[in-house]
């Protein structure tokens, strides 16, 4: 299943916003991949258009150049039932398929298929990814202190994983597992599980909200993670239910970056602590700290840098 958009945005040509495939707005396009949690216009017309509907529910106009504006979901509901493109249309996904619940997508069938099966198995690569001293960084996606990551897929379907400093920190992991799908997890609560060999550690949640999907392939080959952390090495995908207050306390960009600046301060010093001063060589840390150090612990890692 690949996206019918591709290839124009391969050309550096940008889709049609849904606002104005709905025909609210006269020119609009997207330039975020349709990811519309993430999109101030978008917020800015739903506030508009919900404004709109509250005058007209209490009997008053709205006026001025905002007056015409209502929700795209309402424009396309008044069109034959024939006529109303599923959204993973609209967003470029699928050919033209007809919306059969209202714009009501979480009872929807095809909706939760189509999650399964394209937004669960799509490998995307990071477009942009910033080096901090040697770890990965990639744009776009949101940080929780105890190095996990959550990237936006689709509404408030999310993929979660372990950022590049925790599995470079512990070194090439054994197994990783999650709850089951169906199970509920929540934020800055040990949901992860991790082991290699005989060390194991609970990782937390950076989000709240429902397992709609596990990546089995780390329960037995857990290096996988270690070596594609923001891509192949996913560990679950949530349906999370308080996504926007559960952003607050996340980091993304700058904050990030100075989070992982602090974060190899702190394990220079385990080090020098540990096992004598470093060489001023200039170079980075390799992919498995704890391995190639025998003089740190692994408690003293996990106390250190998971115990947020």
């Amino acid at each position: 299943m690949k996206p019918i958009n591709s290839q124009a945005r391969s050309k550096g040509t940008f889709p049609k916003c849904i606002w104005m495939q709905a025909d609210v707005v006269s020119r609009k396009n997207c330039r975020i991949d349709y990811h519309c949690i993430g999109c101030r216009f978008d917020q800015i017309m739903k506030t508009v258009a919900r404004e709109n509907a509250a005058l007209k529910e209490s009997g008053r106009r709205p006026d001025g150049r905002k007056a015409k504006i209502v929700s795209w979901k309402d424009k396309l509901r008044s069109l034959p039932l024939a006529k109303r493109p599923c959204i993973h249309h609209l967003k470029g996904r699928i050919e033209f398929r007809t919306c059969t619940h209202e714009y009501h997508c979480g009872s929807c069938e095809f909706d939760q298929y189509f999650h399964d099966q394209f937004f669960v198995h799509a490998v995307i690569n990071p477009v942009y990814v910033l080096n901090i001293k040697g770890f990965q960084i990639p744009q776009g996606y949101y940080f929780h202190r105890g190095h996990t990551w959550v990237r936006m897929e689709e509404g408030n379907l999310v993929k979660v994983g372990l950022d590049d400093f925790v599995l470079r920190l512990l070194g090439p992991l054994d197994r990783i597992k999650t709850p089951l799908m169906g199970k509920e997890v929540k934020q800055g609560r040990a949901e992860i599980y991790i082991s290699r060999g005989n060390h194991q550690v609970r990782m937390l949640s950076p989000v709240s909200g429902v397992v709609t999907a596990i990546n089995t392939k780390l329960r037995d080959a857990g290096r996988l993670a270690n070596q594609h952390p923001y891509t192949k090495g996913w560990v679950m995908a949530v349906q999370a239910d308080r996504l926007r207050q559960d952003l607050k306390h996340l980091m993304i960009k700058q904050e990030t970056a100075s989070f992982i600046e602090q974060q190899v301060e702190k394990l220079h010093q385990i080090i020098e602590d540990s096992v004598g001063p470093l060489s001023a060589d200039g170079g980075y840390f390799g992919d498995d700290i704890f391995g190639s150090l025998p003089g740190v612990e692994w408690e003293k890692l996990v106390n250190t840098f998971l115990c947020v």
